[in-house]
C-alpha cells in the first residue's frame, strides 16, 4: 500500500474559513501563529502555518506595553495590512481590540467592517462567550466571520489583575463556548484552561477550538511566535515551547557586527566596491 503523498506548502489550497471549520473532522490539528508584519507573516505562510492571527498581544511584543488594553484599533489595521499582503495561503484573523466592540453589535460591526476592508483579513476575533453572543450573531448577519475567545481574556486586565480574566470553571467555560457556537462563530480559541477542561469543550461543539495553554485536546494551537522562536526572555509560562533560541543567535550577531567596525574589519575588500 503506498502512503499518501505529501502536500508541500507551495502547492496547499487557500486556507478559508469554511475550510478551516471543516478541519474539525479532518486528520491533521490545525496549526496558527502570531504574525505583526510582512516580514514573519511571509516565513510562517511560506512555510505552511494553516492561519495567521494579527493579535492585540502586538501591544506587549511589539510595542512594548504592559497590556493589550491601549492597542487601538487603527494599529490592528496598520499591522493587519502587512501581514495580510504577505499571506497567500494562510487565513488571517485579527484581533478586535478593547473598546472596539464592547458597546454594541453596531460598533462591532463598523469596527470589523474596517479590518477586513482595509486589510483585507477574513476574518475577526473577540473576547467573551455568553457576553458577546448578541455581537457574534450580528457580525454573523453581516457576513463578517467571528472566532471567540474564552478562557483567560487580557483586555479584561483593569478588572481582573494582571492576566485578566481567568475562567477555570468547566461549566461556565462550556456555556460561553456553546454561546459562542450557536450565536455563529466558526472556531473558539481557548486561553489557559485545564487540560480536562478545553478537551470537555472541544467534544462538545462543532466548531474548531484553537487552544494555548489548554492541553493537546484542543483541534488546533496557536502560540505568539515571538516565544516560539525564543526572541522573548523572561516569560516562561509552562505551556510555552520553545522552538529555537533567536535572541542568543541575534545578540551573537550584532556583537560580532559591532566588533567588526571598531576594529576597521568590516567592511573588507571583499564588502567593497
Amino acid at each position: 500500500m503506498m502512503s499518501p503523498m505529501k502536500v508541500s506548502p507551495d502547492e496547499r489550497p487557500r486556507m478559508t474559513v469554511p475550510r478551516f471549520r471543516a478541519a474539525k473532522t479532518g486528520a491533521d490539528k490545525l496549526t496558527m501563529l502570531t504574525a505583526y508584519d510582512f516580514l514573519w507573516a511571509k516565513l510562517f505562510d511560506d512555510a505552511g502555518v494553516d492561519s495567521l492571527l494579527v493579535g492585540d498581544s502586538l501591544g506587549m511584543v511589539v510595542q512594548g506595553k504592559a497590556s493589550t488594553v491601549p492597542v487601538t484599533l487603527d494599529e490592528m489595521i496598520y499591522h493587519a495590512e502587512m501581514v495580510t499582503r504577505a499571506a497567500t495561503k494562510a487565513l488571517v484573523v485579527v484581533d478586535l481590540p478593547f473598546m472596539s466592540y464592547q458597546i454594541g453589535p453596531r460598533q462591532a460591526i463598523r469596527s470589523a467592517g474596517r479590518i477586513l476592508k482595509e486589510t483585507g483579513a477574513s476574518a475577526v476575533k473577540l473576547e467573551g462567550g455568553r457576553t458577546q453572543a448578541r455581537t457574534i450573531s450580528a457580525l454573523a448577519d453581516a457576513g463578517i466571520p467571528v472566532m471567540a475567545h474564552i478562557g483567560m481574556r487580557p483586555q479584561s486586565v483593569n478588572v481582573y489583575g494582571s492576566m485578566g480574566r481567568v475562567q477555570r470553571d468547566g461549566d461556565e467555560l462550556l456555556s460561553d463556548a456553546e454561546a459562542a457556537t450557536e450565536a455563529g462563530a466558526f472556531s473558539v480559541l481557548i486561553e489557559l484552561v485545564p487540560a480536562e477542561i478545553a478537551a470537555r469543550v472541544t467534544e462538545a461543539i462543532d466548531v474548531p477550538t484553537i487552544g494555548i495553554g489548554a492541553g493537546p485536546g484542543c483541534d488546533g494551537q496557536v502560540l505568539v511566535s515571538p516565544d516560539l522562536l525564543g526572541l522573548t526572555k523572561g516569560f516562561e509560562p509552562k505551556f510555552l515551547k520553545r522552538y529555537a533560541d533567536l535572541h542568543t543567535e541575534a545578540t551573537r550577531a550584532t556583537t560580532e557586527y559591532l566588533r567588526e567596525v571598531r576594529a576597521g574589519e568590516f567592511p573588507s575588500e571583499d564588502h567593497s566596491h
